[in-house]
């Protein structure tokens, strides 16, 4: 009698690394920031109408990968640096310029040390994500998508403190009153419109690379995206 075929693996996704994966995405791309707290075990088993023991799953599992720690007897996304606050003055302009010079000071080198050490899931998530990018993408869609796309690649890094600086530097710029108030003015709705589209394709080319394992083109096409966003910002919406 001949040998049986072998039987092939099972995956089954347990309910506790589903909101493990679903807490650790809002975590990456920013929603839930380093040091802020996490609902509690019975807020989460409600909103994710669950029981409380799959959550506690949920939340050892983030415990064990150091994403988030226990203060006393709540959860918090973990923090390695102090909170970066960045005065903002009367001139916007100004704001942008320095915002956007720190930007390439993190985030070019950033992405070029991803395009290196990422790992084929995570190239595989950011060549998704850029596909997801369209011209006809509305304001706050395309915000969050671009909040996320840049996250993904900055968490490639593998450096933990890098991504949380960088992080913190994003969240002036997502969580900006002022830049959701020209973003979202009817008088600059042709100009935002470009923006998107022309960043939309930018984040297509910079994927591109990411995906080649190309991070000399990443460091390019990164420094080339953040020169033309800022220079839409400057110049081209009052």
């Amino acid at each position: 009698m001949s040998d049986p075929q072998p039987f092939a693996p099972i995956s089954r996704e347990t309910v506790s690394s589903q909101i493990r994966a679903q807490l650790l995405k809002r975590i990456t791309i920013g929603e839930l920031a380093p040091g802020s707290p996490l609902p509690s075990e019975r807020e989460l088993s409600e909103r994710f109408e669950v029981a409380r023991t799959s959550v506690r799953e949920a939340l050892q599992g983030l415990l064990s990968m150091g994403v988030v720690e226990r203060r006393g007897n709540r959860s918090y996304v973990a923090e390695h640096l102090p909170t970066v606050v960045v005065e903002r003055g009367a001139n916007r302009k100004s704001f942008v310029t320095e915002l956007f010079e720190t930007r390439r000071v993190l985030e070019v080198p950033i992405f070029a040390m991803a395009a290196e050490r990422a790992s084929d899931d995570s190239r595989q998530q950011i060549a998704a994500l850029a596909d997801s990018f369209t011209a006809s993408l509305g304001i706050a869609e395309f915000r969050e998508l671009d909040r996320e796309f840049h996250t993904t690649i900055a968490q490639s890094c593998g450096n933990p403190l890098l991504i949380e600086l960088y992080g913190k530097v994003l969240d002036e710029l997502f969580r900006s009153g002022e830049f959701d108030e020209v973003l979202g003015a009817e008088k600059n709705r042709l100009e935002v419109e470009q923006i998107i589209a022309d960043s939309s394709a930018a984040h297509r080319s910079i994927a591109g690379a990411f995906t080649l394992h190309d991070a000399e083109a990443v460091r390019d096409f990164t420094q080339s995206h953040l020169d033309q966003v800022e220079h839409a910002m400057l110049d081209e919406l009052d």
